[in-house]
């Protein structure tokens, strides 16, 4: 397939990428239509509204995201781990047939309990294209972070960590949001290190989340530090309870801000970490259509 479109429909978002036979970007689009400012029944007028122009004959088209979702425009089943280009290839949901497709997400059973996710499958092929991986331990921070494991370009394990959820929930809505500063100061990297520190060290989020209150009624850490304090805290305790791979770096892909947090946070482990640029989304979609011949 000479010609792919590539896009990326999220929640709260929407971009596309017109790509080469390579994978190269010959032109990009980004939109504020998530899947949820789109009325039921208005994905097809959305989508040609924003890419029409762009769908030539002969052109294929694969959607990651969102809008595989049961709010989005055609649900696309999960796909079960263990899986790679080729599962996820032959799951395709097809809106068009041999035109327009939604990748489907990933989902894994863990002593009868699910896990799922959608978008991220798309990014993570992609960063084994742009890094040259067969293996990998992975992780991509956000509001639920996911941690995945590749074998032989297979996902064959991945985990969801609710850590960006659980900072806003406290920062904003617990008894520790009355000690915070309103605004999000700049990093304090030193107050970051100590909330790691003590998360890493501490018995565990119920007990250690506290600490945000008593270092500022003691007067041992400035207001302004606090939010950096908590963050290690949340993130520390996500690290504290993964598998890491001894001497290899850790994957690391999102946005700069949080993976430079995750790349600090490491350190103390003492785990190097691999950042992936910018495109991995398109290079996973481009190498699932690959796939497709």
């Amino acid at each position: 397939m000479s010609r792919l479109l590539a896009v990326d429909w999220g929640s709260s978002s929407l971009r596309g990428a017109l790509l080469d036979a390579d994978g190269a970007a010959l032109d990009e689009r980004a939109f504020p239509r998530g899947i949820l400012t789109v009325e039921a029944g208005g994905f097809p007028d959305v989508f040609q509204s924003c890419f029409g122009d762009w769908m030539t004959p002969g052109t294929l088209c694969l959607i990651s995201g969102m809008a595989g979702s049961k709010q989005g425009w055609r649900e696309a089943p999960y796909c079960a781990c263990p899986a790679g280009f080729d599962a996820i290839a032959a799951a395709l949901e097809w809106v068009e047939p041999g035109r327009i497709a939604i990748v489907p997400g990933l989902s894994i059973d863990k002593a009868g309990v699910p896990d799922v996710m959608r978008g991220e499958e798309t990014q993570i092929f992609g960063a084994l294209q742009l890094l040259g991986l067969e293996h990998a331990r992975l992780v991509l921070p956000g509001t639920h972070s996911k941690w995945a494991t590749v074998s032989d370009r297979k996902v064959t394990d991945f985990s969801t960590w609710m850590t960006g959820e659980f900072y806003a929930l406290l920062r904003r809505h617990s008894i520790l949001a009355r000690m915070l500063p309103e605004d999000e100061p700049a990093l304090d990297t030193a107050a970051f290190d100590q909330g790691v520190a003590h998360a890493l060290a501490g018995p565990g989020l119920l007990n250690t989340a506290f600490s945000t209150r008593t270092l500022s009624l003691f007067n041992r850490m400035k207001t302004e530090a606090l939010p950096s304090y908590l963050s290690g805290l949340v993130i520390g305790e996500e690290l504290k309870s993964q598998t890491l791979p001894r001497g290899e770096p850790v994957v690391v892909m999102g946005a700069e801000a949080l993976t430079a947090r995750y790349e600090q946070a490491l350190a103390q482990l003492g785990v190097p970490v691999q950042r992936v640029g910018a495109g991995a989304t398109w290079r996973g979609l481009r190498a699932i259509a690959d796939t497709l011949g």
